[in-house]
């Protein structure tokens, strides 16, 4: 029951992590086909204005996701560090590189350089979902089977390729709606017309993806299709395809400001639809909730530390977010620290950039302590044998 709980808390932060990171990273795609430095700086301005007071704090919820997974599931996360090493490492590369690329165009005055730094942070955007969805996609078809698992076929498949593309556009559909709103709260008309027509795109891809997704799965993975198809799972798909078309007839009737928590519905529900319908199993096929979790006097003590977290991350988000969204923290802010204060505001990004790779690396620390770990278990064995 106890391991129960910590998946529970798993899935909400990876839940986070999807609908508010995911954000930021459709952010960075839009930032990629704006356009010339001229003809979209307006664009870029807009979502450099969004992501700064956010861009950083959303991966909090990754953090604390890899550590409960880490402590209370020890057996799943050496399988999926181990086997989905090479896309998980150029996920967390691409993070490291695309909070210095945002930082650094602040940074620099040089229009060349702005450029360079911001093509870092576009491409970044663009590949760390795709890869963290192809090691997804490796999980739901049974391809993370402990140290067996292929370090190339796991991830080079159709349905992880594909699960890779359908957050590359969930993530860019987010963004689009995300900042058709921040456009018509800024008193920018123009800008929310551009972002509306690409969320309405966006929409329709991201839909598209997700039928060929899912028609695939009925052959890689059976189990888990028939879940979302005609078992417990299928409830959660109809909430995320009805939220999605309410997104769309929402953009399509102007109402602007009641999109953003349509479109945040449709992407939880397809998160929780895909735990539901792999649920107890962890490690499709075989490696349950139960066989992989930690002692229980492991599990209960994390808990505890989660909720200690809890109490403090959360009303802390509320409070960004309310700040954010009020305007107060973003349009007279950051439009007086980049006029005669700019210093201040490329400090502040520079000072996010910094914790953002600090935490990056202690990630990628426990990723090569694990490894490290196999690798001298497997050579002891040898030596053994």
């Amino acid at each position: 029951m106890i391991a129960d709980v910590v998946a529970a808390v798993l899935l909400v932060v990876s839940t986070a992590y999807a609908a508010l990171a995911g954000a930021d990273f459709g952010g960075g795609v839009w930032d990629l086909l704006a356009g010339s430095a001229a003809g979209g700086a307006a664009v870029r301005h807009r979502i450099d204005q969004s992501i700064t007071p956010v861009w950083e704090s959303n991966h909090v919820w990754l953090i604390i996701a890899v550590v409960v997974l880490w402590t209370g599931f020890p057996a799943a996360f050496g399988a999926i560090f181990t086997t989905l090493f090479v896309p998980l490492s150029v996920a967390a590369l691409g993070i490291v590189l695309r909070g210095s690329g945002f930082a650094f165009r602040g940074e620099v005055r040089s229009v060349f350089w702005q450029q360079v730094y911001g093509g870092i942070f576009a491409i970044a955007s663009l590949l760390t979902p795709f890869f963290l969805g192809t090691a997804v996609g490796s999980v739901v078809t049974g391809r993370v089977r402990g140290t067996a698992g292929d370090p190339v076929s796991s991830w080079v498949n159709p349905t992880s390729l594909l699960t890779g593309a359908l957050f590359v556009a969930t993530g860019a559909y987010l963004a689009a709606v995300y900042l058709a709103v921040d456009s018509e709260r800024a008193g920018q008309p123009e800008l929310r017309r551009y972002f509306t027509r690409r969320a309405r795109a966006a929409g329709l891809v991201t839909g598209a993806l997700a039928a060929v997704t899912m028609a695939v799965l009925h052959v890689t993975a059976a189990p888990v299709f028939t879940e979302l198809t005609t078992g417990r799972g299928l409830p959660l798909v109809i909430v995320s395809v009805l939220s999605g078309l309410a997104v769309l007839i929402l953009l399509q009737a102007d109402r602007i400001r009641l999109v953003r928590p349509a479109a945040g519905l449709a992407v939880a529900a397809v998160v929780w639809g895909w735990a539901v319908a792999q649920y107890p199993r962890l490690l499709p096929p075989r490696l349950t909730i139960t066989a992989a979790a930690a002692p229980a006097a492991t599990e209960a003590a994390e808990l505890v530390v989660v909720g200690v977290i809890a109490l403090l991350v959360v009303p802390s988000f509320v409070v960004l977010f309310r700040l954010t969204l009020s305007g107060r923290l973003g349009e007279t802010a950051m439009a007086v620290a980049s006029d005669a204060s700019g210093p201040g505001l490329r400090a502040g990004r520079a000072r996010a950039a910094g914790a953002g790779r600090i935490a990056t690396a202690a990630v990628l620390a426990l990723v090569a302590a694990e490894k490290v770990r196999r690798w001298r278990e497997s050579r002891n064995g040898r030596s053994s044998g």
